[in-house]
């Protein structure tokens, strides 16, 4: 059995599940590289990573490089005398660092590989619409996401997920798949497999904030996936517009509602208690929102204090 010393990179909270997954297993996590410390808020005081702040409260030693190429941080890297490195939800590694350890340096994937490669797998995987997903370790090469896979286990996507829910479930499965990859490493039993490129048919690009426009001229279905797939973080978002003026309202819990729709999309239906939006071929009632300079709240909450004009419209 290989003797390991593990060097962890990551940087949210999916990152911190996996980290002490390793932590209560007793691995051997001989530093923890994160991202810098930033100023954040309206306070501009400085914010730890989620990482950080973990790592903090167990002693572990820490490194914050700006510069992964920087000759001073590869010295302090060396002197660790890692020989397995893990990566989770970080950035892109320079050959220089991924190429140091002998057991080799794998990232954990929040897809199932090789879909969904890229910045925003669990987002996409909702808003494609798609009934499972899964996690991938695979050892890092030049390319993003592209190097040979090791372990990957699958979950199924309920259709009430959201991002949100969803991170949380792939972040267990990620921090199991993670241990039984380094028990496969410990013990020099891992066996790889390449990914097919052949096999690609989405992708998991990096999401702005235009992206994040509700495109109200398409169905019922996809409306309903981008919302959640967009829900908690970054958050779907719509324009009402209303006599002269504009809002711009966050979008981030809805239903479906098939019933025949009667108005060209965007249109505004309301009662006292309920909003519903009409699509091509239906309706999404909204349940939860926030309004310009608001607290997100129910719709319900929102109609004490708001009024929808006739003729009032989202696009």
């Amino acid at each position: 059995m290989r003797d390991l010393r593990i060097v962890f990179m990551g940087t949210p909270d999916f990152a911190v599940a996996i980290l002490d997954k390793l932590i209560e297993e007793n691995y051997n996590v001989v530093g923890v590289i994160t991202a810098p410390d930033k100023p954040a808020g309206r306070g501009r005081k400085i914010q730890y990573s989620a990482v950080k702040t973990y790592a903090l409260e167990k002693g572990l030693h820490i490194l914050q490089p700006t510069n992964l190429k920087d000759e001073s941080f590869i010295n302090e890297l060396t002197a660790l005398e890692d020989n397995l490195q893990i990566v989770v939800a970080f950035r892109m590694l320079p050959k220089v660092v991924w190429q140091l350890p002998a057991y080799g340096t794998f990232n954990l994937h929040a897809s199932l590989l090789p879909n969904y490669r890229g910045a925003a797998p669990i987002n996409w995987a909702i808003i494609n619409g798609e009934t499972k997903t899964g996690v991938t370790s695979f050892f890092i090469d030049e390319k993003i996401d592209t190097g040979a896979m090791i372990l990957q286990e699958e979950i199924a996507i309920d259709e009430k997920d959201t991002a949100g829910t969803l991170h949380d479930k792939l972040m267990h499965l990620g921090a199991s798949v993670v241990v039984k990859t380094v028990n496969l490493i410990e013990n020099d039993e891992v066996t790889t497999t390449l990914q097919n490129d052949n096999e690609i048919t989405k992708d998991a690009f990096k999401i702005h904030k235009d992206t994040c426009k509700i495109n109200w001229n398409n169905t019922t279905a996809n409306v309903y996936n981008f919302i959640r797939g967009m829900s908690p973080y970054p958050t779907a978002w719509t324009l009402l517009k209303q006599q002269d003026e504009n809002f711009n309202i966050k979008v981030y819990e809805v239903a479906k509602d098939m019933s025949e729709v009667k108005q060209k999309p965007g249109t505004i239906v309301t009662t006292k208690k309920t909003i519903k939006v009409a699509t091509t071929d239906g309706y999404i009632n909204l349940k939860e929102i926030q309004m310009p300079g608001k607290k997100k709240m129910p719709v319900s909450a929102v109609l004490n204090g708001f009024t929808f004009e006739e003729g009032a419209y989202l696009e």
